[in-house]
């Protein structure tokens, strides 16, 4: 009979040391896959739940000086040069299925792969491998994204093996999935932190490309289905789309009935990750946005410290 830990799923990335994403210091896994397409998205590798090619021509040698990608194993015209000032070669994305061991190839590393499969198990001793700093920082383990409820065998086999270790468990969720997937994983969460971008469906819509009705119906069945967890509702906050008391408030009248959401964070907007579409062949379409002034995230922090009863003229 199989072992739970041996389900294999999709992971980008397993990063270390976090503090942003839980309590105390955390080890947050990063799985591929998502079902939004935020146009702030800072994670654009994280979206497509296959293997992506991750191709920095800053990097490359040219093709006189090397071409190897030009050449078998590599498909038929997913790289390719062009007349230019440089003999730097171009990507095709849409017909650059690369394994690892073609990126392998590549001497500079101009050439690599988003993703790679991974079971449980395999996943899990690398959490452990820092048991005694998550006591230290009343840390643990958060499983990320992309959306990690589109994985959830997965995602329930790491946190399940997680929590029978005594780590303090959290996923982090945008929430649009089935509710079947949010509540097989949710028994083995002791927080979850999940995005509430914008309130209004319409609104919702033209920035993740999805109405938010399953996702709120999904966020009130936890906090009701599941009154013992703990729950953080989160805003990636952004002048001009949602950094506005409107929003705010109206995320807190929602949250209001529920005292198991235990606080409502503000995500200031940024635009670190926007190098990362030049690697995915992708164009960046919020880069005319900036991001919110100091001033405007007091104010409403401010908001939020007063709804959930916090003395601001303490902090």
């Amino acid at each position: 009979m199989e072992n739970y830990l041996d389900i294999k799923g999709r992971v980008l990335n397993i990063q270390r040391y976090c503090g942003e994403d839980g309590p105390g210091t955390r080890t947050t896994v990063f799985v591929k896959g998502c079902s939004l397409r935020c146009k702030w998205c800072s994670n654009p590798e994280s979206i497509k739940q296959k293997y992506e090619l991750d191709y920095d021509r800053k990097l490359c040698k040219g093709a006189a000086a090397c071409g190897k990608c030009l050449k078998e194993p590599f498909p038929q015209g997913a790289f390719y040069v062009v007349d230019g000032p440089d003999d730097k070669v171009h990507a095709n994305w849409d017909l650059a299925n690369i394994t690892e061991e073609m990126a392998g190839l590549c001497p500079t590393g101009a050439i690599g792969i988003f993703g790679r499969e991974m079971t449980a198990r395999a996943v899990l001793d690398e959490v452990l491998k820092d048991e005694s700093m998550y006591r230290n920082t009343g840390g643990g383990l958060t499983i990320s994204g992309g959306e990690c409820l589109l994985q959830p065998d997965f995602t329930a086999a790491i946190l399940r093996g997680a929590q029978e270790s005594g780590i303090h468990t959290a996923i982090e969720t945008a929430g649009n999935v089935p509710w079947a997937y949010m509540e097989k994983v949710l028994q083995y969460v002791d927080l979850m932190l999940h995005d509430n971008k914008l309130m209004d469906a319409e609104r919702h819509k033209k920035w993740t490309g999805v109405d938010n009705k399953r996702i709120l119906e999904n966020f009130k069945k936890a906090y009701e289905m599941f009154p013992e967890k703990q729950f953080i509702t989160r805003t990636p906050t952004i002048p001009g789309i949602n950094a506005t008391e409107e929003h705010i408030r109206a995320v807190l009248e929602f949250i209001r009935p529920y005292k198991n959401v235990i606080d409502y964070e503000l995500l200031p907007y940024h635009r670190y990750g926007t190098g990362k579409y030049e690697f995915l062949g992708k164009v960046y379409e919020l880069k005319d946005f900036e991001s919110p002034s100091d001033e405007l995230l007091q104010h409403l922090r401010g908001i939020i410290d007063e709804a959930f009863g916090r003395n601001t003229q303490e902090k």
